[in-house]
């Protein structure tokens, strides 16, 4: 199936293992298992399920934001693993989200509301204090958009999350250094508090483009070191101070591009 959306030629192609991939223009977007959602085939999004797990126990509901839709896999694996939890989906690209929906649809009474809407407008009409987790992974043409990875945009989110909540942000970089990534965590701790990066020690290292996840939470976060050593392929748990280093927080009046990547790092 595929269908011409906002965000450019979607398809929906299924795989031999049994699982579909959703795609823009060729670039794989999301991989989504129907029989068993709880599977999650793309490396970052395992790390991500880490993150899940371990805030909260199994069946027990959450409320979760989800900035950025596409197949809706991280939300179909909330609703799958904790049943009952309040889900919302930033999604500004209606007529994807409407193609999903036919391609791979939701079961019933999953929980998950899409709104078509941005990040940056859909974040200030949620209420404070309502979220226990807020997961950032939205991109266009490869690139995190850069109105959300600033200190306004994240001081929306520190308003939205809950004292113990925790937010989750998405985010590539290869470029010499880690600059995009280095001061995303600076902004990051200045806007919601300490938390740490999951990342290959390779992407660390900068020998090639790759997912760095951040986790930040104005409460204690849990320790994901087991979690990330027994990984396949492994991550570090790195603490955002190091990270971030003498790295300036970002701000919408500074402007600046945010790295683009090959498509082929969203594989599993």
């Amino acid at each position: 199936m595929e269908r011409r959306t906002g965000s450019g030629l979607a398809s929906v192609e299924a795989e031999q293992d049994g699982t579909f991939v959703l795609r823009i223009d060729g670039s794989p977007q999301s991989q989504v298992d129907l029989a068993d959602p709880s599977h999650l085939s793309f490396e970052y999004m395992r790390r991500i399920g880490d993150v899940v797990d371990a805030i909260a126990p199994r069946r027990q509901p959450i409320a979760v934001l989800h900035i950025g839709g596409a197949a809706l896999s991280l939300p179909r694996y909330v609703a799958a693993t904790r049943p009952r939890s309040r889900q919302i989906v930033l999604e500004p690209d209606e007529d994807l989200t409407e193609f999903v929906r036919e391609a791979l649809p939701l079961p019933k009474r999953s929980g998950i509301k899409v709104r078509p809407v941005t990040g940056r407008a859909g974040i200030t009409e949620l209420y404070d204090d309502s979220m226990d987790l807020m997961i950032l992974d939205a991109f266009e043409h490869e690139a995190v958009p850069s109105n959300l990875v600033t200190a306004e945009f994240f001081g929306e989110c520190a308003r939205v999350l809950r004292p113990t909540g925790v937010l989750v942000a998405n985010l590539i970089d290869g470029q010499a250094g880690l600059p995009f990534v280095r001061r995303t965590a600076a902004t990051v701790l200045s806007a919601i508090g300490p938390g740490v990066a999951l990342a290959e020690r390779k992407i660390l290292r900068g020998k090639g483009f790759g997912n760095v996840i951040l986790l930040a939470s104005p409460h204690s976060l849990p320790d994901l070191t087991a979690p990330g050593r027994h990984a396949q392929p492994p991550y570090d748990v790195t603490p955002l101070q190091d990270l971030a280093g003498k790295a300036t927080p970002l701000t919408d009046t500074e402007p600046f591009t945010t790295p683009r990547a090959p498509a082929s790092i969203f594989r599993t």
